[in-house]
């Protein structure tokens, strides 16, 4: 297990360079930076001035020293400064990855709460109204894009209660958070509990054909039991897999979302920064939620042991 465990953070850490180098080469490939945005802005381009810019920004030193300086930085805290704040990168950063952190756990939480429970009714009652009935509500989420239905969400609250549910200042309290990452977090959750519930049923299909859950039913097991004690552990794993896959995706994929709410969130501002060509804030940004990714994709793997004690991770 010890031998295991070096191997997949060894493997982690080969990911996050091949990562880090794959984000620091295709940035600096998109035509232009920041001088060259700042210059053209002011429709006026000393090419003296715009050289003391780059200098002092870095941009005249090589690719390698840049990449250099830049994982030297990471390794000891070191994110550097925004090009249009001036700001400390780190300090434009941590303020919004808490909010995009709850808005992202709220919509896991919906989509699992919602999505597993109702896949495993869905496999019991196979091929029934209330089974079809399930089949309809999931293929709908899958069909509807997380943005239209948020602003339909808007369009119904503007209607019916003169008022629309977007972010305007920080919540002062739990209740208050809750009420405004709810709305949101129900908009981008129902996609992923569509899919959830989706493979919940097609998973739970194929274990409740196995024969120990014959055996059990013979044994006089309830079928609650049989269902969510015996069934549903073994069908888990795929769901689980699809969570983890969902979770590294929300902090990362909301761009949308947290534009349409209005939300200061890491996805957002991934965007912001780069129409601005602000390049310490993407670089560092997209590197984080790459560890993020990553990072979840280890803790699945070691999840899977627990859920399933078949599965052994030998040397």
């Amino acid at each position: 297990m010890a031998s295991y465990l070096i191997r997949r953070f060894l493997l982690m850490l080969l990911t996050l360079f091949g990562i880090s180098v794959l984000i620091f080469w295709m940035l600096r490939v998109i035509p232009g930076n920041i001088a060259d945005i700042l210059f053209g802005a002011a429709g006026m381009i000393d090419p003296a001035d715009k050289a003391a810019l780059e200098h002092d920004l870095g941009l005249d030193q090589s690719y390698l020293t840049q990449y250099i300086q830049w994982v030297s930085g990471l390794a000891h805290g070191d994110l550097g400064y925004s090009y249009i704040s001036e700001k400390p990168a780190l300090a434009e950063i941590l303020p919004r990855i808490p909010i995009t952190a709850k808005l992202a756990g709220l919509a896991l939480s919906f989509a699992a709460l919602i999505g597993v429970p109702l896949g495993v009714l869905s496999a019991v009652k196979q091929n029934t109204g209330l089974d079809y009935v399930l089949r309809v509500i999931s293929l709908s989420g899958l069909s509807m894009p997380s943005f239209w239905l948020g602003l339909l969400i808007l369009t119904g609250f503007a209607a019916w209660f003169g008022t629309i549910p977007i972010y305007t200042a920080p919540p002062a309290t739990f209740w208050e958070a809750l009420a405004l990452y709810s709305i949101p977090a129900a908009a981008v959750g129902f996609r992923s509990s569509a899919l959830m519930m989706r493979l919940t049923r097609s998973s739970m299909l194929e274990v409740l054909r196995q024969d120990y859950i014959r055996t059990a039913r013979a044994k006089g097991a309830s079928e609650p039991t049989v269902n969510y004690k015996h069934a549903l552990r073994n069908a888990v794993l795929p769901v689980v897999t699809v969570i983890g896959i969902e979770a590294a995706f929300l902090m990362g994929g909301l761009i949308v979302t947290e534009t349409v709410f209005n939300i200061p969130g890491v996805a957002r501002f991934i965007v912001e920064a780069i129409n601005r060509r602000d390049l310490p804030i993407v670089q560092n940004l997209v590197m984080f939620v790459a560890v993020v990714a990553v990072s979840i994709n280890f803790i699945i793997d070691m999840l899977y042991a627990v859920l399933d004690p078949r599965i052994k991770y030998a040397d």
